[in-house]
């Protein structure tokens, strides 16, 4: 019996996933927007390093964020590309999202020092933990195209050089800290994930100690 074909890797910015957090309101309370600093009224500018399935990217556009998304595989940049062309053509809303999303190929860390924004995010693409855990299978199509990322600390030094006030790096929710870098300002949990959150002495004192504050109130030690 011959083998069924091995799905393509696909973007989709119009249905799935991404499209019930928007349709159910499910989005407005994600971890990623509080470890960003996201909040009525506000409006970021993102730099989203390493793009991926462009998820976190177009959820942060869609609560009124203007992101600049960074992808160094030519193949997952193709479809990001792709994606984003398809929610313009979609609808006025989509349209209105995509508007403040801008999408660049390259390394983020060559990137990083010619870019300036409010919030850097870094995403890095994990090992698998165990063979028994379950991972998505579009996480592992995406893991076939891009590989791991060892050089992440080298990445996440270049954020935290960047030109930015704040830099949030999505991590597995029960690993140890990533080393070479300095301690996290504090960290909000998700439930699979969490968000190191580190403050640069750019962003405004009085923000700084708000974030302190609510990461206590929840009990969370910023350190």
């Amino acid at each position: 019996m011959a083998k069924a074909a091995r799905p393509a890797l696909a973007v989709d910015f119009v249905g799935g996933a991404t499209g019930y957090k928007l349709r159910t309101g499910a989005a407005r309370s994600h971890a990623l927007l509080k470890a960003t600093g996201m909040a009525p009224g506000r409006s970021l500018t993102v730099i989203d390093a390493t793009a991926g399935l462009g998820r976190d990217a177009f959820l942060l556009a869609a609560m009124g964020a203007t992101v600049t998304l960074i992808e160094r595989s030519p193949q997952v940049h193709a479809l990001l590309a792709e994606a984003l062309t398809a929610a313009r053509a979609e609808s006025p809303d989509l349209a209105a999202i995509t508007a403040r999303m801008t999408l660049l190929h390259g390394d983020a860390r060559e990137l990083l020092p010619t870019l300036q924004a409010d919030v850097v995010t870094v995403d890095p693409m994990h090992p698998e933990r165990t063979k028994t855990a379950l991972v998505k299978q579009e996480m592992r199509l995406l893991r076939d195209i891009v590989g791991t990322d060892p050089d992440v600390t080298e990445l996440m030094q270049a954020a935290l050089a960047a030109r930015c006030g704040r830099v949030v790096l999505k991590w597995p929710l029960r690993a140890e800290p990533l080393q070479g870098v300095r301690k996290a300002s504090y960290q909000i949990a998700g439930k699979t994930v969490r968000y190191d959150v580190f403050v640069q002495v750019r962003e405004a004192s009085d923000e700084t100690a708000a974030q302190v504050a609510a990461a206590r109130s929840v009990g969370i030690d910023p350190g």
